[in-house]
C-alpha cells in the first residue's frame, strides 16, 4: 500500500511540473504577444521570449514522458530567459496599469523592496 502511494505522489508530482512548464510557457507566450503592450517591449526581447517558448513546447510535445526533474530543468531555463525581460518591462512600465494578463506565472514580479514593502501582518490572539 506505502509503495502504491509513493508512486502515485512521484507520478502527480510529475504531472504537476509539467503542467507547470506547459503553462508557464503559454503564459508568457500570451503576455508577451498582447496588444496592450505593442510599443512597451522591444522586438528583440519579445522574439527572445516566444523563441525561448517555442522550444519549450516543441521539447513538451518530444517529452511527454520525462521526469520531473527535466520538467523542473526546462522550467527554470525558461524563466531564465523571461523573467529578467518581464522585469525589465514592469519597471519601465512604472507598474504596469491596468495588469499584465495572466499576471507573471512563475513568479516573474521584479523582487520587493525588502520586508518594508509591503502590509504588516499582526498575529492577534
Amino acid at each position: 500500500r506505502n509503495i502504491e502511494d509513493a508512486i502515485g505522489i512521484k507520478q502527480r508530482d510529475k504531472v504537476s511540473s509539467k503542467n507547470s512548464l506547459e503553462s508557464y510557457a503559454f503564459n508568457m507566450k500570451a503576455t508577451v504577444e498582447d496588444e496592450k503592450l505593442q510599443g512597451k517591449i522591444n522586438d528583440e526581447d519579445k522574439q527572445k521570449i516566444l523563441d525561448k517558448c517555442n522550444e519549450i513546447i516543441s521539447w513538451l510535445d518530444k517529452n511527454q514522458t520525462a521526469e520531473k526533474e527535466e520538467f523542473e530543468h526546462q522550467q527554470k531555463e525558461l524563466e531564465k530567459v523571461c523573467n529578467p525581460i518581464i522585469t525589465k518591462l514592469y519597471q519601465t512600465a512604472g507598474g504596469m496599469p491596468g495588469g499584465m494578463p495572466g499576471g507573471f506565472p512563475g513568479g516573474g514580479a521584479p523582487p520587493s523592496g525588502g520586508a518594508s514593502s509591503g502590509p504588516t501582518i499582526e498575529e492577534v490572539d
